[in-house]
């Protein structure tokens, strides 16, 4: 009787999950993750985009020109692969996020014994994404809940405070030097169409203020007069550069 208990609320749990994560509407991929040294290297990427594709989900690139019917960033996840250590074995697992940086589901991890770094990539990142297609994402068409009082009690209220980030300065996309923000573990970092990160940002307590750091330089990026501005002391002088930033 308790095994049946069990297996049940294991399902309940399983159905509860794939409701959520068919609620989003794309997945946003980066170009460059951690262990990376350069944008797209070993085409981690572009294997990663076209897995999501394979298992159904619509997906960008994190530098694309995104339709508008994708313009809420919360209605959106986004992936991240991670390398797990092993000796003479590559282990590869991916994680969806959510807007506010927490994660929404990660997967099974995935391992090649292959020596070439390519071939090793590839191969763990393809069993990796199994788990993924087991998921038979769907869109449900139905609207991730974004306010506060949809967030657990139990979520940090630095993670809360970033929610109010999508009622600040509202980016001009026409802006050649519009720095688009990807969501990290502690805050976001920005990049331009190169795509480069171009600044780190850190959470306070405040949506619209954050630490930022620039070319080696630390400072705060703060919301003024419906713009964003990077500040920070140079010769004991404040300095202060408008920054057009789409989050």
């Amino acid at each position: 009787m308790r095994i049946k208990l069990l297996l049940i609320a294991l399902l309940v749990s399983f159905v509860g999950f794939t409701q959520n994560i068919n609620d989003y509407k794309a997945v946003i991929v980066p170009l460059k993750y951690d262990f990376m040294k350069t944008d797209n290297q070993y085409r981690l990427a572009t294997m990663t985009k076209s897995n999501l594709i394979k298992a159904g989900f619509q997906a960008f690139y994190v530098n694309e020109e995104i339709p508008g019917d994708y313009a809420d960033r919360c209605q959106l996840l986004y992936v991240d692969v991670k390398r797990d250590n092993g000796f003479l074995v590559t282990k590869l697992f991916v994680e969806f996020k959510d807007c506010y940086g927490k994660v929404v589901y990660t997967s099974e991890v995935g391992k090649s014994k292959e020596k070439d770094y390519e071939l090793a990539y590839k191969e763990s990142l393809d069993l990796a994404f199994l788990s993924i297609n087991k998921l038979h994402y769907k869109y449900s068409g139905n609207a991730v809940a974004t306010s506060s009082k949809a967030v657990s009690s139990n979520v940090t209220t630095a993670v809360v405070a970033t929610n109010s980030v999508a009622s600040t300065p509202i980016a001009d996309v026409s802006d050649p030097n519009l720095l688009y923000a990807q969501p990290t573990e502690n805050g976001f970092q920005l990049i331009d169409k190169t795509p480069k990160v171009v600044m780190k940002l850190l959470k306070t307590s405040r949506p619209d203020s954050f630490i930022a750091i620039k070319d080696g330089i630390q400072g705060s990026l703060n919301a003024k007069d419906n713009q964003w501005f990077f500040e920070y002391y140079q010769n004991d002088k404040l300095v202060s550069e408008k920054v057009s930033v789409k989050f």
